[in-house]
């Protein structure tokens, strides 16, 4: 039929498309929940307890969306000794907005311009916290598509969750995570399975534009959340359940199929009620529930319920969080590590709870799993797909050095500063009073940032920005205003699919790769 496509469709995509490298960046600094409950005055536990956080991370003025895609961007790189001509495609998810009209991404291509590569696609994407999700998205398809050159796609998920003085400020964060895409990766995305809920709704919006802080609806917004993620995993069940039929096998799928869940993370608790609620489905969806025993015991009561009758009903939530307590255990509390320690990253942070996942399972424990992963921005879009981990771990295999990159996750967040709540207001209150500022030097130090970090040294009249680094142990001093180039050889080992394409030359370890540091003067 017309637009069907051809029977052998699946030989002419590149194989195992997915994650190949993944890097994550989180300020060097946070404020500790149950000091903020003091300092707030509120009950202790309602930050902590209610909320599901213990530690919150923060940017100075220091630090705004260019800086943070700066640092992840460059040490993803580094990390992974990548040269910057294999990149094929950069797209941005954000929406910490400081130009309506400049893109992050442009930004991003100083770190680019020593290696000569000018042709490189994709562009910033925004809506709440689904941009990244877009993003890969749109990298995937491109991977998938005509348009593929045999390179690899990079994709950037950055944002700073900022609230004024209230209820929602212990609700925020700040981060970045840069995933690198491409063919035989040891996470790959499951074709044709994804399950997208897109609504209209005021829950959670930046109308301001000279302000950080959004308005927010709270109720509605955990109510839009909650039918998002019924509604995808809905769409997400049916369309498994088709392939399966296609393949003889016929049976309902349920949350026993997925081998780990990871969910946008506003905040812990919200995640650990998501775990109930599909865990709800299953249990509305199966004809004949077995409720004398196993997981379903005890919940007869509630077998006539409706779906939308109970984002707030709280016997329902009570009792089907008592039934997945052990689900939410075994597939979904470990990675909860960078939400609960440092907040919720809008963008990155379902990413984050994948480096999470994948910084406390060894190689064998994730080889072959299913991991589904729900996104979810306000406004409200949202996807429900799934992540197939490789079964190939070995010593050196792919999946055995994206692990071994991120091992040191728990280190990094146990070595930043913990911020009283009063240094913590004053920083806020910087901020509010200098967003986009012009002619502005930043007043906060840039000692007690990590190494590696990039950070604005001013904004001129013209509100243009110029950023420098930190310099690594080892490196010398570095000057704002000076391009400083680091000399060295590069071996790169992730195979580059860039060899492949004749326009761009191979480079071979004897004639080196010079990696160039700009710090974004014009």
């Amino acid at each position: 039929m017309p637009g069907s496509l051809p029977v052998n469709v699946e030989s002419c995509w590149p194989k195992d498309v997915g994650i190949v490298a993944l890097e994550i960046y989180f300020p060097s600094q946070y404020v500790d929940q149950t000091e903020l409950e003091k300092y707030d005055g509120v009950d202790a536990g309602k930050y902590t307890i209610g909320l599901g956080q213990s530690k919150m991370g923060f940017c100075s003025d220091r630090e705004d969306i260019n800086s943070l895609s700066l640092t992840v961007v460059q040490k993803l790189m580094e990390r992974n000794s990548l040269s910057y001509d294999c990149i094929g495609r950069l797209e941005v998810g954000t929406e910490t907005i400081i130009d309506k009209s400049k893109s992050v991404k442009t930004v991003l291509m100083q770190l680019f311009e020593e290696s000569g590569n000018t042709d490189v696609e994709g562009i910033d994407t925004t809506n709440a916290c689904y941009g990244g999700t877009a993003a890969l998205f749109n990298a995937v398809n491109w991977i998938e598509s005509s348009s593929w050159d045999g390179r690899y796609a990079l994709v950037v998920a950055g944002d700073i969750a900022v609230y004024a003085a209230g209820n929602a400020r212990p609700t925020g964060g700040a981060g970045a995570v840069a995933m690198l895409i491409g063919p035989n990766a040891p996470l790959i995305f499951e074709r044709g399975l994804r399950g997208t809920h897109m609504q209209h709704a005021y829950d959670f919006y930046k109308p301001d534009m000279v302000s950080e802080y959004p308005v927010v609806d709270g109720k509605l917004s955990i109510q839009c959340y909650l039918s998002a993620l019924d509604r995808c995993y809905t769409v997400y069940r049916n369309k498994i359940h088709a392939q399966w039929q296609k393949e003889g096998t016929d049976r309902r799928f349920t949350l026993n199929d997925f081998g780990f869940m990871i969910f946008h993370s506003p905040y812990c608790k919200l995640v650990q009620k998501s775990v109930a609620r599909l865990l709800l489905n299953d249990f509305l969806s199966d004809q004949n529930p077995e409720t004398a025993s196993g997981i379903f015991s005890g919940l007869e009561a509630f077998r006539d319920i409706k779906l939308e009758d109970t984002y707030f009903d709280r016997d329902v939530e009570k009792a089907f969080m008592k039934a997945s307590a052990e689900l939410f255990n075994q597939k979904t509390k470990a990675s909860l590590l960078v939400s609960n320690q440092n907040g919720n990253m809008y963008t990155p942070s379902v990413y984050g709870c994948l480096a999470s996942l994948l910084a406390q399972y060894s190689p064998e424990h994730l080889a072959g799993q299913r991991i589904s992963v729900f996104s979810y921005g306000s406004g409200f879009a949202a996807t429900l797909y799934s992540i197939r981990v490789t079964q190939d771990a070995t010593p050196g295999s792919a999946l055995d050095k994206i692990t071994a990159s991120l091992s040191d996750l728990k280190t990094r967040l146990d070595s930043r500063k913990c911020i009283a709540p009063d240094v913590f207001v004053e920083n806020m209150k910087i901020r509010q009073e200098t967003h986009h500022l012009a002619n502005y030097i930043p007043q906060c130090s840039v000692e007690d940032l990590f190494e590696g970090t990039w950070y604005l040294v001013r904004v001129d009249e013209k509100h243009r920005r110029t950023y420098a680094r930190r310099p690594i142990m080892g490196d010398g001093p570095l000057e704002a205003g000076v391009e400083v180039v680091h000399p060295g050889i590069v071996h790169e080992h992730i195979p580059s699919p860039a060899k492949k394409v004749p326009r761009i030359p191979a480079t071979t370890e004897s004639e080196g790769v010079t990696v160039a540091i700009s710090n974004g003067e014009h």
